[in-house]
């Protein structure tokens, strides 16, 4: 996969990041922003950015239907934080554990 990364500062100035298919399609995104890019980045690391997938391998995934019935997924740090999540509803669970695996879940 040649997914192109991108970290960026949003409107409040804090640090998010962004993970984009060949296709343009995003396939991964912060859930939330960080006051400084190293932890940013660390973030990142937990949905595989310079293939790091072992930073929260004791996060807990739940996939559930969201209000328009379409299928999400979100990741839960042992802190019960959520530390990750879908950017976008699939009409299946397949292709959404597919998402997921892209960012992750094993």
């Amino acid at each position: 996969m040649n997914d192109k990364w991108e970290f960026y500062q949003d409107r409040k100035g804090e640090w998010r990041w962004r993970r984009t298919a060949p296709n343009g399609n995003i396939v991964g995104a912060s859930s939330e922003g960080y006051k400084s890019k190293s932890s940013c980045v660390s973030n990142a690391r937990r949905h595989g950015y310079q293939e790091s997938l072992t930073t929260g391998s004791t996060d807990r995934w739940e996939f559930y239907k969201d209000n328009a019935g379409k299928w999400r997924w979100r990741r839960i740090a042992q802190n019960g934080q959520i530390v990750g999540s879908s950017t976008e509803g699939y009409s299946n669970r397949v292709d959404c554990e597919s998402n997921a695996r892209r960012n992750g879940y094993r």
